[in-house]
């Protein structure tokens, strides 16, 4: 049974915990990139409470996304709760780095901490939301960024409905997107870019596209642990405009 299948609870906990035990993963010796964290937040969600978004990208934006046209892209997630899923943020437009894109809640690792003490660091800062090592449930591989990262996923277990308080210098809105949304059969896409001989990884999420290094984080935790597969994401590119 998959994951997609199972409501929200121990099993589903179970299920998860399972495959990401199983998953050999791949770590990236950082060298002389930066080394961060993301969260990949496992929640439960109702489509009537937590449907909305009321936030959607600028049309305008979504001209850049290669390999778009004839989509009909509206730049929101509205729509993608339901059931079991995992937590999205897209960052304040005040931003410097990537504003307005989406994002998993993280970032750079301190001096002396784990990727799973930063993980869990991002989230308290970014969500107000606290969770304990032992909501850990596994870690992904790592990706490295065209801007100068390497990034650990850490797959943590939220609860079913945690307190959440949004830093606005950082959050623009965060959303719940179920595991059905992220197993869509459309889902993943892969374009060409003149500027790479790497396919640019596309996750559909309601009507936008999750480009790399989010969207490649999305897509292993939907083969690895949702599905109990494998599927290596470190080859797969970024578009241009999330290479700065």
């Amino acid at each position: 049974m998959l994951a997609v299948d199972l409501e929200f609870g121990d099993a589903l906990r179970t299920h998860l915990l399972t495959n990401l035990q199983r998953h050999d993963r791949l770590g990236i010796d950082p060298g002389g990139r930066r080394h961060a964290a993301v969260a990949v937040v496992v929640v439960d969600s109702d489509a009537r409470v937590h449907g909305a978004d009321t936030q959607p990208a600028d049309v305008g934006v979504l001209a850049d996304i290669p390999g778009a046209e004839g989509l009909g892209l509206t730049g929101s997630v509205e729509g993608t709760a339901g059931g079991p899923a995992v937590l999205l943020t897209r960052r304040a437009t005040r931003m410097r780095a990537h504003p307005g894109q989406w994002a998993l809640p993280g970032g750079r690792l301190d001096g002396g901490e784990t990727p799973i003490d930063a993980a869990r660091r991002e989230l308290h800062e970014e969500l107000d939301l606290d969770l304990p090592e032992s909501a850990v449930v596994g870690v992904l591989d790592d990706y490295a960024t065209r801007s100068g990262y390497v990034i650990t996923p850490v797959v943590l277990w939220g609860g079913a409905d945690p307190a959440m308080t949004p830093q606005p210098d950082e959050v623009a809105s965060v959303h719940r997107v179920a595991f059905r949304e992220l197993c869509r059969p459309d889902s993943p896409r892969f374009v060409a870019i003149p500027e790479s001989d790497r396919p640019v990884v596309q996750v559909p999420i309601g009507g936008d596209l999750i480009h790399a290094p989010t969207g490649a984080v999305l897509l292993q935790f939907r083969r690895v642990a949702i599905e109990g597969t494998t599927e290596r994401v470190a080859g797969y590119e970024q578009p241009v405009f999330a290479w700065r």
